[in-house]
């Protein structure tokens, strides 16, 4: 380019000085300048071509690099989810067993105390029976030697009641 430059401002001083002049011999160079404009704007145009496509080159490498460290990241993260599911499953099997186990005692222990509620009630009627026999036993010999003593004094009014209860004691069996 700077060689059609010095080129027109050579032809230029010639068409002012030679009055003889021929002006096609500038037309040709202005054909040449357009020429050169015409092969820089190409060679530009090339080379923003080139541009735009290693910026998609870049710019695929860019998204396969994203799509990698998005993909790791996604199986880290999946790897993570399975442990903390792991974890929590054998947790919550740890509390189930826990609480079965507690269900289990709970059971055992209502068993046992239903058990010893119902010998302490054995225990207790066995024991009140005893007291209850040995009480007839005091009363029917205290009767008899009652009745006895109110004959023996003549007081039928005292022995009747005494005697109606011993014959009354007597049908029962006791």
């Amino acid at each position: 380019m700077e060689d059609l430059i010095a080129q027109f401002s050579f032809l230029s001083n010639q068409a002012l000085q030679d009055k003889s002049f021929d002006p096609a011999t500038i037309e040709d160079l202005m054909k040449l300048f357009e020429i050169e404009a015409y092969k820089s704007w190409a060679a530009v145009e090339l080379e923003q071509q080139q541009e735009v496509e290693a910026a998609e080159v870049a710019m695929q490498e860019a998204e396969d690099y994203m799509d990698s460290v998005m993909e790791s990241a996604m199986d880290e993260f999946r790897r993570f989810e399975a442990e903390m599911e792991a974890i929590s499953k054998a947790e919550l099997d740890s509390l189930v067993a826990t609480a079965e186990s507690a269900r289990k005692m709970g059971k055992f222990m209502e068993n046992a105390a239903t058990i010893a509620s119902k010998r302490y009630i054995e225990a207790a009627l066995n024991s009140a029976t005893a007291s209850m026999k040995s009480a007839w036993k005091g009363i029917s010999t205290s009767k008899e030697a009652t009745a006895e003593s109110a004959r023996k004094e003549g007081s039928l009014l005292f022995v009747v009641p005494f005697l109606l209860f011993g014959e009354k004691e007597k049908r029962q069996g006791g």
